[in-house]
């Protein structure tokens, strides 16, 4: 399978390196945030840093996606970034809806051809850059600067291809980027071999940290009062880097005394929350913690626990 998985992947590039395949170019900046490996890497939060950052020296940004999970086709407007979400976290992605809440003033589009999405967005907010959102493998668009990110965490083990492993595509076309971070470097400092494979791209390579804020959610105290230092966790998420998330909150001081890890991108159901509630009784445990990317697929059902959402930010 992996060889046959290598073999699409070197023609594709292939097609694409010598011309066969031609890449579309949209009339505007375009600033691409990907991934070599398999979700886990911390893309949505730097999404959300070069977004802000953008926007605080004056540019006019706006983001596209291809949003992962949705259950729409075609282009999907998930804000105008003016009035927050337009589209539920269903019709445009759990990560796109996680954005949309999140950032003020930037538009936001999901749509499979990304090139049609891209045009969506320049004809109606004519914005200066489009930052798009997981674009390493989708060389149908062209980019002025290709941004690829890569976790601190990874092992050696794991630089296999798919389905093997959790590369996308062998390592070496990592020279396509132009620049490369390695996030979560304040969870784990990369493996020596690691950091030997990321030296010997010769790209230029910077480091990033994730640092951790507590939001309570039906809890009896507001957030300047919460603190998770020594309480009892009971922890859940759909997420592509669980092992992060676990990391984050034992930094925070908290006791997990239990745990339910879905598939990332997982749609939950009011059982799901149900069963988990259980579980945690079970536990004794004195809240329910979760992500933010989880957060937004589970607020409208109900909990009989006091609930802490932990946001992840650059």
């Amino acid at each position: 399978l992996a060889l046959f998985y290598w073999g699409v992947v070197y023609w594709r590039n292939f097609f694409y390196n010598f011309g066969f395949f031609v890449s579309k170019r949209l009339p505007c900046i375009v600033i691409s945030v990907g991934n070599i490996t398999v979700g886990g890497t911390g893309k949505t939060p730097m999404v959300i840093f070069l977004a802000q950052l953008l926007k605080r020296h004056g540019k006019k940004v706006a983001i596209l996606s291809r949003g992962y999970g949705r259950k729409s086709k075609g282009t999907v407007l998930v804000t105008d970034g003016l009035s927050g979400p337009i589209s539920d976290f269903e019709e445009c992605g759990d990560e796109p809806y996680l954005l949309a809440n999140i950032l003020d003033g930037i538009p936001l589009v999901v749509d499979d051809d990304r090139f049609r999405g891209g045009m969506f967005l320049t004809q109606k907010f004519q914005p200066q850059i489009i930052i798009l959102d997981d674009g390493f493998q989708h060389r149908a668009l062209e980019r002025d600067f290709d941004l690829v990110l890569v976790n601190a965490r990874d092992r050696m083990i794991d630089h296999k291809l798919l389905p093997y492993g959790i590369l996308r595509e062998p390592w070496g076309n990592i020279t396509r980027a132009d620049a490369i971070i390695v996030t979560k470097t304040n969870l784990q400092k990369p493996k020596p071999f690691l950091s030997r494979k990321l030296k010997e791209t010769d790209l230029r390579i910077f480091n990033s940290q994730m640092e951790s804020t507590v939001s309570p959610i039906h809890c009896h105290s507001n957030s300047e009062s919460v603190t998770l230092k020594n309480k009892k966790v009971f922890i859940f998420s759909a997420i592509g880097d669980p092992a992060s998330f676990r990391a984050s909150i034992n930094n925070l001081g908290a006791i997990i005394c239990g745990m339910k890890e879905f598939e990332d991108h997982y749609s939950y159901s009011q059982q799901d929350l149900e069963t988990i509630d259980i579980q945690a009784k079970k536990t004794n445990a004195e809240y329910l913690v979760t992500t933010e990317k989880d957060w937004v697929k589970v607020q409208n059902f109900t909990s009989g626990y006091p609930t802490i959402v932990l946001g992840a930010h650059i």
